[in-house]
């Protein structure tokens, strides 16, 4: 009996023993390029982001699968008091890092800190906050002076700071001959937040080693129906100067994960090995070719329309970006579900190339342009086309497309040559010209001396509010956001309009129809939205959480844990 026994412990102990968790390892990451400030206030780099992104938290984010917001530093959604115009937020039981507690006299002094300061990053969403109240510990009340739709998703996402470590750095600023530029100066040794990590070591060009945050608010509990963490103790972030050495480290196991934008040069060889899995991920992003609707002959819509039936995006999808990008049709990525709106006008879409040729055609005789060799002959055929004259026989003069240069995005670059060549064969004399994105952004956004521009924003926000500043026409100014110089009375007033609707069904209408309107008058065109392509290792860690934008967010760091490993 005691053979049969001791016979048993050693299989339960042998099966313990074969099935252990890497629990000390740490989770290193690579990063393409070092952070260059751990100030929340003047991260405006990606990688100053990445690493700040756990250690100061919002009140709420948005669920990784449906994008709607959530509750996390907040206890529950907050509750509007019409009356007052008035949200009032109740906190959950939650620690800064040093172990003391989070209050609502944090909140406060955070919103405050911005309005006081006029924050660039986040001035716009703290505006028309009147006043804020803390009638205790755990509660805050925003008072605003007009309704204003983005206080939901702008202003109440916002990083939240700890009073108690810069209320002093507040005064000091606040006393200099520059308050602002003091602020913003400021560089904080050991950043203190609420987030499932803390800063233990920063050896510049080296790494960043964080550590987890053992207050956090999170930990072991279940919050929007995932079970967190964190369960990894430290992470590293490894510092690479080149792709073709982190692809490496990738392969070798020196890192687990890639926290940027892989090549598609690099995925073929990373899909084959065994221990390597990469994630396709849709961005949150657009990359467009824009026209100068201030001067002829763009500011003829019929043109643009015409234009935009000639681009390929199938091809440039294909060819320039080997099929790692998502055609876009609307302003609003269509990974935005929620703001997307799917019926507008899909130029050129699904026809063959001679189709387009025949479809554009058709929209310029119409609007009384002529060639001395038009693009479609007497017999209907599809030819090389020269010589387009504008309505009254004046000939079209050349014009320019102006690209960032090969070396900083050869996919715009190309782009721009390819449209150029379908320009060219259509009998518009189209010249592509690369230009350094310094002097492209003076050309287009203070100069507004330009024909045409190819250009991106990488990170939009999940908010589609930015229709309203991308196009509303007091925003066609000298740096202003309306780059093309785009005019519709009718635009402008559903803009106003939704940026005041709290109702954000109602809101979501107006935006639709906003896209509707854009789409049809095309002072964009929007081309592709590329995918976000990141490795990481399977054989040590798993639990990595799919979302717009990839899988380096905040819902991944809290569920990432080592996997189990048979000795």
């Amino acid at each position: 009996m005691n053979r049969r026994l001791a016979a048993l412990i050693m299989i339960i102990l042998c099966t313990f023993s074969c099935t252990v968790e890497n629990k000390g390892l740490p989770l290193k990451i690579g990063l393409s390029e070092e952070p260059r400030t751990l100030n929340i206030w003047f991260a405006t780099d990606a990688n100053s982001g990445k690493v700040l992104s756990l250690i100061y938290q919002p009140l709420y984010l948005r669920d990784p699968v449906s994008l709607k917001m959530v509750p996390w530093l907040a206890e529950q959604m907050p509750q509007f008091d019409p009356a007052n115009l008035s949200y009032t937020v109740r906190l959950r039981h939650a620690k800064w890092s040093d172990g003391t507690d989070v209050t609502s006299e944090d909140i406060a002094f955070t919103g405050n800190l911005i309005k006081d300061f006029k924050i660039p990053r986040f001035r716009s969403r703290w505006e028309f906050i009147k006043r804020i109240e803390t009638p205790d510990k755990r509660t805050v009340r925003f008072f605003l002076t007009r309704p204003k739709a983005v206080f939901l998703s702008r202003t109440l996402t916002t990083p939240i700071v700890q009073k108690r470590q810069w209320a002093k750095v507040v005064q000091k600023a606040a006393k200099s001959m520059k308050p602002l530029r003091a602020l913003l100066n400021h560089h904080p040794e050991d950043p203190v937040g609420c987030g499932p990590y803390m800063l233990k070591e920063w050896r510049q060009g080296a790494y960043v080693h964080m550590q987890r945050n053992r207050h956090f608010f999170g930990r072991g509990k279940t919050i929007n129906g995932r079970l967190l963490g964190p369960h990894v103790n430290d992470l590293i972030f490894k510092i690479y100067g080149t792709t073709d050495v982190a692809i490496l480290s990738l392969k070798k196991g020196s890192i687990d994960m890639s926290w940027w934008g892989i090549q598609p040069g690099y995925l073929d060889e990373l899909k084959e090995h065994k221990d390597i899995k990469v994630f396709l991920s849709e961005k949150s992003a657009l990359y467009f070719m824009g026209f100068n609707l201030r001067r002829g002959p763009f500011d003829d819509a019929n043109l643009r329309r015409a234009v935009a039936t000639l681009i390929d995006k199938d091809f440039i999808i294909s060819r320039i970006l080997q099929g790692y990008a998502i055609k876009m049709h609307s302003v609003v990525p269509p990974g935005n579900r929620f703001w997307y709106c799917p019926d507008l006008p899909l130029y050129g879409e699904g026809l063959t190339a001679e189709a387009r040729v025949k479809k554009a055609y058709h929209i310029l005789k119409r609007s009384g342009y002529d060639w001395d060799l038009p693009p479609v002959d007497d017999n209907g055929n599809v030819v090389k086309a020269n010589g387009l004259r504008l309505p009254g026989g004046k000939p079209m003069g050349r014009f320019t497309i102006l690209t960032p240069p090969a070396d900083y995005d050869p996919h715009r670059a190309m782009c721009g040559m390819m449209i150029q060549e379908w320009l060219r064969a259509f009998g518009m004399p189209a010249f592509a010209r690369p230009m350094s994105f310094s002097s492209l952004l003076q050309q287009v956004k203070a100069r507004h001396d330009f024909d045409l521009f190819i250009l991106g924003y990488g990170r939009l926000s999940l908010d589609a509010g930015y229709l309203g500043v991308f196009f509303h026409s007091a925003n066609d100014r000298e740096r202003g956001w309306n780059m093309s110089g785009y005019n519709n009375p009718r635009f402008d007033r559903l803009a106003e309009r939704s940026t005041g609707l709290m109702d954000i069904n109602r809101r979501r209408d107006v935006i639709l129809e906003m896209q509707r309107i854009i789409l049809g008058d095309v002072p964009y065109v929007p081309i592709y939205n590329p995918m976000i392509s990141e490795a990481v290792r399977t054989d040590r860690f798993t639990g990595w959480v799919e979302t717009l934008g990839g899988i380096g967010n905040i819902w991944s760091f809290c569920q990432v844990r080592a996997v189990e490993v048979t000795d």
